[in-house]
């Protein structure tokens, strides 16, 4: 019973502190995002890359038991999507592509788990709009924001999976690291393609917020 009690205080612990960061970086986010000016181009744009996304996010690959698939560069509009507008935009699309991922067939087994596996972990693939210079290391930084959401989540709440005597945090890092980096790996074969990045210029060069 005082097992229990100290892998409850632990996970609860985890949830605050986790709730602590996201509430810190909301308000940053909410200041940052005043400056941004959403205009009807964005929001079109913004539209469909999540339809693109959501489109290519059927065709799974591979499929994991606990959630994750291996899609067709499914992530890849909304890299896009980031590189084109910066990355607030970026985020708030991802946020929105995340609850989609949730109604089309999510894993849930604790509210926070909820909120770190589909909006913030599909939000912060709106951080590719840090770096829009180049859309290979754009997915990469994007890609990286949401393992970084999954790994927490695999950690916190997936911990009973991981094969005994192997550390939570590598398997955590694994599992998600397993279908992850697959898919990364296809957006960055697709986004060298000469007519995506010709394509990824032109859109940038005929957006206002450049």
């Amino acid at each position: 019973m005082f097992k229990k009690l100290l892998e409850f205080n632990s996970t609860t612990l985890s949830i605050l502190i986790l709730l602590a960061i996201i509430g810190i970086g909301g308000l940053i986010f909410l200041k940052k995002s005043k400056e941004v000016k959403f205009t009807t181009r964005m929001i079109v744009y913004g539209s469909v890359c999540i339809s693109l996304s959501f489109v290519l996010s059927y065709i799974r690959l591979y499929k994991l038991p606990q959630g994750g698939s291996i899609t067709p560069a499914s992530m890849l509009p909304m890299f896009l999507f980031a590189v084109m507008f910066g990355p607030i935009p970026g985020i708030i699309a991802g946020f929105a592509y995340g609850f989609l991922q949730y109604i089309q067939g999510g894993y849930v087994v604790h509210w926070a788990q909820f909120f770190l596996d589909y909006p913030l972990a599909f939000g912060l693939l709106g951080l590719a709009g840090l770096y829009r210079k180049n859309l290979v290391v754009s997915s990469f930084i994007g890609g990286m924001g949401r393992f970084f959401m999954h790994f927490l989540s695999g950690i916190i709440f997936f911990a009973e999976y991981a094969p005994e005597g192997t550390p939570v945090a590598l398997y955590s890092l694994i599992y998600n690291g397993s279908f992850l980096g697959v898919d990364l790996l296809i957006c960055a074969v697709v986004a060298f393609i000469p007519q995506i990045s010709r394509l990824t210029t032109y859109l940038q060069d005929n957006t206002l917020n450049k």
